[in-house]
């Protein structure tokens, strides 16, 4: 497995030396967005140690270039626990984007919603997490940098920054809590209900591993859900990866114009 800086330079080697502003995690329907960058697309595939996204509807490839005017690097698709039984399955794509300069990271995910008023085709700005799984992706890290503290995880600025960007859309973008599930299969009605008692608002099967790496490695985060069914147990609605890939685009488009306005925002400062 390669290390992070002869992967960096690797990638320079390709798209320039100019480092990119955020790193984007595309989750189901977004994949299109990293097509709209202007610049170097790599396959996962030319960056040994790179996850082999598994998941049908997701592109592996790492995007770096502008989009509405501001350096990203996108990632077309994203490792998930459920692949491998790895929590820490994208550490080394969080690693390299450090080392490219990045300060920030946005994640994008498809998730269940819990919340009548978040129905699917609505998006959800994550404001805070429960790791319901119990697991974590830096179990095994040696130093004592294991030890985040996570208050803030979803960093406050960039949360408000993306509310303003929805409200200029006329977009109703709600805030909730996250539940990350291990996946693959769906949940029960039952820890639907427990996890509501908890105080989820949407569950799904990514994204928490992501945020805790992140943090670890200093980059501010931040993360919309696309809302692609209600869960288990709260509609008579069949749930199935299919129906979340035919689900994932209707709230994609409204997400698209969130980011885009945001990276506009960012790019004039």
């Amino acid at each position: 497995m390669s290390d992070p800086q002869t992967l960096a330079a690797l990638i320079r080697d390709r798209a320039g030396d100019a480092p990119p502003a955020f790193g984007l995690v595309l989750g189901s329907g977004l994949g299109h967005l990293a097509e709209a960058v202007d610049g170097v697309a790599i396959d996962y595939t030319d960056l040994p140690g790179f996850p082999h996204a598994g998941v049908s509807g997701h592109n592996p490839k790492l995007v770096v270039g502008d989009l509405e005017g501001c350096r990203v690097a996108v990632f077309g698709g994203r490792a998930h626990y459920y692949e491998s039984g790895r929590g820490d399955a994208m550490r080394l794509p969080l690693e390299v984007l450090k080392e490219l300069g990045a300060g920030g990271l946005i994640l994008t995910n498809a998730a269940g919603s819990m919340r009548p008023d978040i129905p699917p085709g609505d998006l959800m700005l994550l404001s805070d997490h429960i790791n319901f799984s119990g697991l974590n992706p830096l179990i095994g890290e040696p130093t004592d940098a294991r030890f985040v503290p996570m208050k803030d995880a979803y960093d406050p600025e960039m949360r408000a920054a993306l509310a303003t960007s929805a409200t200029a859309e006329g977009i109703d973008l709600k805030a909730g809590v996250y539940a990350w599930y291990s996946g693959p299969s769906f949940e029960t009605p039952a820890e639907i209900k427990a996890i509501r008692i908890l105080g989820a608002d949407a569950v799904g099967m990514s994204t928490v591993p992501e945020v805790i790496l992140a943090r670890f490695l200093g980059l501010k985060v931040a993360a919309i859900s696309t809302i692609t069914n209600m869960a288990a147990g709260m509609s008579d609605e069949a749930i199935s990866h299919e129906h979340t890939k035919a689900m994932a685009p209707l709230g994609a488009a409204k997400l698209e114009r969130i980011l885009r306005g945001y990276l506009r925002t960012k790019a004039s400062t």
